[in-house]
């Protein structure tokens, strides 16, 4: 996921002097000296956060203001640019507080979001809203054609120009004002919701006080369990934490069917109890909030609103794709189904399959019929050899860069590691971190977002970071992962592909500024060298023996990848409808009941929700409710078509070489949104997306039928999302 920061809608408005307000003592009053720019983890205090990031808005402003009162008449230098070098130090210190609250959160922090989440919304109104602002621009962008622009500097002055329209430039005062109301509601709720489901997945981790009860799970699995259950005081228990999806890692091996449902309804309920972390009458709020919002813009419903400018352009477009899906899709989930009820009745069982019971006997299943147990994997990715010599490898052989281990670069949390990146001729490129352990103040999800934006405007080079959430090894045991964490390194680290190569001169347009449904295409794509041939020779090694894995195992896992398709890709797609039946409520259906609404659009999907349910609850559904996703989760299916008409590509073409790979830099990972998104893709591709490879990668074809898997040369990456 790429990650959507608290101040993402000031993204065309960053950069400026340091403050004059701002003690010096503040290590945010000037520019950082440590390479690259990167915060001084080191030297910021929590304390620190908030008047900065106060001062840095204090300090736009006045930058603005200079704009707008200048008596020159307006030019791209003297007002666009002039915008996009302010806010200089409102950039440094809210992209340092993003990284810190979204992974190593605490009281203080949080507070600080509380705080200033309606300072955020009434800032970006003070400028998007501002009249003299906008009649400079309108002026600029009346001229367009004849004020000889780059073909960059046109794309930003269009984008302004859409941006504020979009952020309400053209209502009158009165509606202006009553958006700027809804704007701060919004933004303050946001916040309350990111802190109440942070508390509610922390609370709602199961308990367990009899070891038995873990039967199934590996001894390294229980260790960990023992430490997460120390590090919260409750010696001689044992801890499983959730994390924030409905399925639950450890419901694939637990045999004991009563701690699977314990487990499952754990999470299932985590959001929804009546207590203090209930966001259930939040997020009813904020879909009433956001269809009043696009209303007062001039839309149907939210959904039109968000969608006017992402690659789909339309509510109609999204949904008939995921209709496209859904119906081969519910074939196969049925049929999925079908087939594990009769195992359940073959082992004796007389109950009915339920939700916590799928994954268990999938794996069953699919051990018996590839012979592929997922516990037989993990010896062979250690977290450490999968990064150097999987993810950083494949980058090195498409992109000729390379990668060297920093330690002496602050951080914010002692897990953290840090890398710098340079191109094939030596150059530096960026700083990498990495942050990849599960802690109760993190955020759930995986995620990538940027420290320092590139922009030659501004002289800066990107600083990206990835967060994950995996499971930490008891003390003394090797940092084995499952192959889906493999595949959770190769989708971030496509998104930090995207953000390093970035290669523009204004930050509003630079890396991975581009649209909801275009900016999970470079990630979702870079998933599919977890399961290259040369590449898993080299990553996919044991930790003990150091020989590569198996071939016949390899095999087993490529035959293996469109197994259980039906419930990994059936419960994104009823997250995506769900996410889009919440935010195509027009403005006069009124505040719902969460419970009743969530039952009756699942309902209405067609597919088999009773088996396979949603991969979020709406209760717990981060990305729409706070992480700028609402009406925007069908990207990752919608990005999952261009990832794999891009992988078919390079598989007619030669596959994983370093010419593929710089075709691919060239055309679309430097592009940033210098161009629209179509034509970028189509001169890429050769043509518009094509739905006919995706449904190949699932194993299935337009109708549902089932086609073999193939176990090829190159990679068909697994279809199990990772949003």
């Amino acid at each position: 996921m790429r990650f959507i920061p608290l101040v993402a809608a000031l993204s065309l408005i960053c950069a400026s002097a340091a403050a004059q307000t701002l003690p010096a003592s503040n290590p945010f009053a000037k520019p950082s000296t440590l390479p690259y720019q990167a915060p001084p983890f080191d030297r910021i205090r929590d304390s620190d956060y908030q008047p900065a990031i106060e001062a840095g808005m204090r300090e736009q402003l006045d930058e603005i203001s200079r704009v707008v009162d200048n008596k020159a008449p307006a030019t791209f230098d003297n007002t666009i640019a002039a915008v996009e070098r302010s806010g200089r130090l409102l950039e440094r210190a809210s992209l340092a507080f993003n990284a810190v609250t979204g992974a190593n959160t605490d009281d203080t922090l949080q507070a600080a979001e509380s705080a200033l989440a309606p300072k955020f919304a009434e800032h970006q109104d003070a400028i998007y809203l501002n009249p003299k602002l906008f009649a400079r621009v309108k002026s600029l962008y009346d001229r367009r054609t004849s004020l000889k622009l780059t073909p960059e500097q046109l794309q930003v002055l269009t984008l302004t120009y859409q941006d504020m329209v979009r952020a309400g430039a053209l209502l009158s005062s009165k509606d202006k004002a009553a958006l700027s109301d809804i704007n701060r509601q919004i933004s303050t709720l946001e916040i309350a919701f990111q802190q109440k489901l942070l508390a509610a997945t922390k609370a709602g981790a199961l308990v367990v006080d009899n070891k038995a009860s873990l039967a199934g799970l590996s001894e390294a699995e229980i260790a960990a369990a023992a430490d997460a259950a120390k590090a919260r005081g409750l010696e001689g228990k044992w801890v499983l934490p959730l994390q924030n999806t409905t399925e639950q890692p450890s419901l694939t091996a637990l045999t004991d069917r009563a701690t699977r449902q314990a487990l499952f309804n754990a999470g299932w309920t985590r959001a929804s109890k009546g207590d203090a972390n209930d966001t259930r009458d939040t997020i009813a709020t904020l879909a009433v909030l956001r269809a009043d919002k696009a209303k007062l813009l001039g839309f149907a419903t939210w959904a039109d609103y968000v969608l006017s400018d992402q690659m789909a352009k339309t509510p109609k477009t999204a949904m008939e794709f995921m209709q496209r899906m859904g119906r081969p899709l519910a074939i196969e989930q049925h049929r999925e189904a079908a087939e594990l009820q009769a195992q359940i009745k073959e082992e004796g069982g007389t109950f009915k399959l339920e939700p916590w019971d799928w994954q268990f006997y999938a794996e069953k299943l699919r051990k018996a019929r590839y012979d592929l147990n997922q516990d037989e994997l993990k010896p062979y990715l250690e977290i450490h050899k999968v990064l150097v010599d999987g993810v950083f490898r494949a980058a090195t052989d498409l992109y000729g860069v390379t990668f060297k281990r920093r330690t002496d670069m602050p951080v914010w949390h002692p897990d953290v590691m840090v890398y710098e990146v340079f191109e094939a001729n030596g150059q530096s490129l960026g700083l990498m971190y990495f942050d990849y352990w599960k802690r109760d103040n993190k955020n759930g999800g995986a995620w990538m977002s940027n420290l320092v934006n590139q922009s030659k405007l501004l002289g800066t080079k990107p600083v990206i970071y990835n967060v994950a959430n995996f499971t930490k090894p008891a003390a003394g045991q090797p940092a084995l992962i499952s192959f889906d964490d493999v595949t959770t390194m190769f989708h971030e680290f496509g998104h930090a592909l995207h953000g390093l190569f970035a290669d523009q001169v204004y930050p509003s347009v630079s890396g991975t500024n581009v649209a909801r449904d275009f900016v999970e295409f470079p990630s979702q794509f870079n998933e599919h060298w977890a399961l290259d041939r040369n590449l898993m020779s080299h990553y996919a090694v044991h930790y003990k023996t150091g020989k590569p894995m198996p071939q016949e195992l390899v095999d087993k896992i490529k035959r293996a990848a469109t197994f259980n398709s039906g419930w990994d890709v059936g419960q994104t797609l009823a997250a995506a409808e769900l996410d889009m039946s919440w935010h195509t409520l027009s403005p006069d259906a009124g505040k719902q009941d969460p419970d009743a609404f969530e039952k009756k659009a699942l309902a209405q999907t067609g597919l088999d929700v009773e088996d396979v349910p949603t991969r979020y609850r709406s209760t717990y559904f981060l990305h729409i409710w706070a992480n700028g996703y609402s009406a925007g989760y069908y990207a990752y299916e919608w990005t999952k078509m261009l990832a794999t008409d891009a992988a078919d590509w390079f598989e007619r073409h030669g596959g994983l070489t370093r010419e593929n790979g710089q075709r691919f830099r060239d055309m679309i990972l430097s592009k940033g949104h210098t161009e629209d998104y179509a034509p970028m893709f189509r001169a890429f591709y050769g043509k518009d997306p094509d739905i006919g490879p995706f449904l190949e990668d699932m194993g299935l074809t337009a109708d549902g039928q089932r086609i073999a898997a193939k176990a090829t040369s190159t990679s068909k990456g697994s279809v199990t999302p990772h949003p």
